[in-house]
């Protein structure tokens, strides 16, 4: 293998920004006002290692992999930075923002040219990372790899060296199995391998039968695919529709071998190839995007939504930070909740009340929030409000909203005269409504002689468990809220109400009206009254959160809420778990917008339909799933122990109504994370197709405790694409592990 492959495989060898980045240089690291520290930072020559020196004695080298980097930020864009330094050296600093809990890197240089040279060419390498195709990704692995194993730095590699490198790619091979390998790779009998013998060893080695299988059946031209022969492939195995044109553009844009191209043929690492590519992927290409009707009411949608945004980790001690919402805004979030306190100086805060999360400024949140709200979707933001402040400091808020928000803020009905039902996302893009309390009907403010209800407001109280009767007794006594007149006409759309009933929200609340349940309530409504609960929500919206008792801010079951049609059902966000992996894979689809349309059965006020007793219907859509798990590729280590291999197995799970959930599990493969091979078959009975979701999960077997989470995935079931497919993987933090994957093969039929 030539060293240039091992050292570059990512296209931008040469490159000034590259070169930049290489050469590396000092910059001033920012962790508080007194902590500042010049250091030295440089791309390593795997180009995707950051190494910077640490003056710690014990550490000498710190680095960190491009892949963890989630963004780079040009200016004080961060909550340390606006923190710590001043105003007049905006553009100088820039932040490294990771995936997952890892805290920003701030950092500074020594010029406004300087700080764009490191943002701008930081930007490009990355960007060029995430362009690689699969393939290319996966040689630039393995190179990675080939290197470290490579402890003598001769670009040879030893019998030894080989063990080491098979350990990093997370196989573990029979020593005679590998032994047999080199030697049939060792053809000079020098005892090492080098150049064109490290190629034939990462052939072998890479080699998957089960794609050769299926090209085999289709490369019926001279040994490789023609047009005709992929169309075939395409309409027989896919079960799409696909014309002579479409395989041109296929061989055209995935074919590596130039010669294969101009006799427009397909080769096996260009089939290869285009299985990789997104458009061949489980999910279907057409759902990625922006597919759904976004002009119904407001309440016709499932609202991706976050529970105490402001929190970093746990409920009781852990850090608040206008990062958080950031985070959240990032993953598509959008209704978010601020716990609103009065703070010193007249200025309130956010923080979880009677606990030791730590506080932020509501101006801060309210800018950050603006800053971030609109770069992942542009649909409409709910600033969720739990306000336990004086009169004096609502008005604060209220001035900061309207400062910092500016006309991008609903403080009126859209339209003119009095509305009789919400708007849609698409009318409100690019808008905030604030949901909170309001002295007044909204009728009234178009009658100017209109008194208010009642001055005094009761603000429902989130952390308190109704079992936790002295906690309920301590808070009744703060729970009369005065409300600021200009706080209270903010609110237009979402005003918060207490729930007494379906029958009662029928005949005395407007749509407008809406009530926030605790999740132990909500159940029991979905269970006992669920056909209620969604003619309820076909006219007003409904918000859940997580009981107070879950201090360590773990999460609850989405699914049985949006059974019952609920739209704003709030999870903790900073918390993995697979409940955030199922609600992730809700809003993956329709551009990550954070709003997903409810299917039509559940839109309609006298609907019939009820997800636990399921009579006939529209809803009632019987299909089979048939899915093969055949194989997996190149899964990450669960720990990071050398002698550490996974023993992987792979679960599927359907989520959706009671009748169709269920979960079947392969048997486990002993020490294989590499190319484990499963071939094992399962079948599923779905009724409700349209409120199901499929989750693939690979978990490490351990016979003496529990298996380990290695990745998922999980997408709508009307978003599966039928054939062979790959299924991209996600870490625990939701985020794409490169290079690793599952092979499959659906089936999706109507059943009898």
């Amino acid at each position: 293998m030539e060293t240039s492959r091992i050292e570059g495989g990512n296209g931008m060898e040469g490159s000034q920004d590259l070169q930049f980045l290489l050469q590396g240089g000092d910059l001033l690291k920012v962790r508080s006002q007194s902590w500042k520290k010049t250091r030295f930072f440089q791309l390593q020559e795997d180009c995707k290692t950051m190494w910077h020196e640490s003056k710690k004695i014990l550490r000498t080298n710190q680095t960190f992999s491009l892949d963890d980097i989630a963004s780079v930020r040009l200016g004080r864009q961060s909550e340390g930075l606006k923190k710590n330094t001043e105003e007049m050296v905006e553009d100088r600093c820039f932040t490294i923002v990771f995936k997952g809990r890892r805290k920003n890197l701030d950092l500074m240089a020594s010029s406004d040219e300087e700080a764009k040279q490191w943002v701008g060419s930081l930007q490009k390498v990355l960007a060029n990372m995430n362009n690689l195709s699969k393939l290319q990704k996966r040689e630039h692995w393995i190179f990675s790899c080939l290197k470290k194993a490579d402890k003598n730095k001769d670009d040879k590699l030893s019998d030894s060296e080989v063990k080491n490198f098979l350990r990093l790619v997370n196989i573990e091979v029979d020593d005679v199995y590998r032994e047999m390998l080199f030697k049939q790779c060792d053809k000079s009998n020098t005892g090492f391998l080098a150049g064109e013998e490290i190629e034939h060893f990462y052939e072998l080695l890479t080699y998957r039968e089960e794609i050769a299988v299926i090209y085999g059946e289709y490369a019926r031209t001279s040994g490789f695919m023609s047009p005709q022969n992929l169309v075939e492939f395409l309409m027989k195995e896919q079960r799409e529709k696909a014309t002579l044109a479409e395989a041109h553009d296929i061989i055209d844009k995935y074919e590596p071998d130039e010669s294969a191209k101009e006799k427009k043929l397909l080769s096996k690492d260009g089939f290869l190839m285009f299985l990789h590519s997104p458009e061949a992927l489980v999910l279907n290409p057409d759902h990625r995007g922006l597919h759904q009707d976004m002009s119904q009411p407001l309440n016709h949608y499932f609202i991706s939504s976050s529970h105490n945004t402001y929190l970093m980790e746990d409920q009781l001690t852990g850090p608040s930070s206008t990062e958080a919402y950031v985070r959240a805004l990032q993953k598509g979030c959008r209704c978010v909740e601020l716990d609103c306190w009065d703070g010193s100086d007249e200025e309130p805060v956010i923080y979880h009340g009677y606990t030791l999360t730590s506080n932020i400024l509501f101006r801060d949140a309210i800018q950050a929030i603006k800053d971030f709200a609109f770069k992942t979707s542009e649909y409409p933001v709910i600033l969720s409000l739990e306000n336990h402040c004086s009169v004096k400091q609502q008005e604060v808020m209220a001035r900061h909203m309207s400062s910092i928000l500016g006309s991008a803020l609903v403080t009126a009905p859209l339209g003119d005269g009095m509305p009789s039902n919400f708007p849609s996302p698409q009318e409100l893009k690019g808008k905030f409504l604030i949901k909170g309390k309001k002295l007044n009907k909204l009728e009234a403010s178009f009658t100017p002689e209109a008194a208010p209800d009642d001055e005094d407001v009761t603000e429902e109280e989130e952390s308190n468990d109704d079992e936790d009767e002295q906690k309920e007794e301590e808070s009744s006594k703060k729970k009369k809220l005065k409300l600021a007149k200009e706080l209270s006409d903010m609110v237009v759309y979402c005003r918060s109400v207490h729930f007494n009933g379906f029958q009662d929200a029928r005949d005395h609340l407007s749509f407008y009206e809406m009530s926030s349940f605790k999740e132990n309530k909500a159940m029991a409504l979905a269970e006992e009254h669920a056909n209620a609960y969604i003619r309820h929500n076909a006219e007003k919206l409904s918000r859940i959160y997580p009981a107070g008792s879950r201090t360590d801010s773990s999460n609850y079951d989405p699914v049985p809420l949006w059974n019952a049609g609920c739209q704003i059902v709030a999870l903790n966000f900073q918390t993995s778990c697979s409940d955030m992996d199922v609600n992730q894979g809700r809003f993956l689809v329709n551009g990550r917008s954070g709003y997903v349309l409810k299917p039509a059965f559940m839109r309609e006020v006298d609907t019939e339909f009820d997800p636990i007793t399921l009579t006939r219907g529209p809803w009632l859509q019987p299909k089979t799933l048939h899915v093969m798990v055949i194989s997996a590729q190149q899964l990450p280590k669960v720990n990071n122990k050398k002698s550490s291999i996974v023993d992987p197995l792979v679960k599927v799970q359907i989520h959706g109504v009671p009748a169709d959930a269920n979960e079947k599990t392969t048997n486990y493969i002993e020490n294989n994370g590499f190319n484990p091979a499963w071939n094992e078959s399962f079948q599923f009975q779905v009724l409700v197709p349209d409120l199901a979701l499929v989750r693939f999960a690979v978990r490490d077997h351990d016979s003496t405790s529990d298996d380990e989470f290695v990745g998922q995935y999980t997408l709508p079931f009307s978003s599966l694409k039928m054939g062979y497919r790959h299924v991209p993987l996600l870490n625990k933090n939701g985020d794409l592990l490169h290079c690793t994957g599952l092979f499959v093969h659906i089936m999706v039929v109507d059943a009898q």
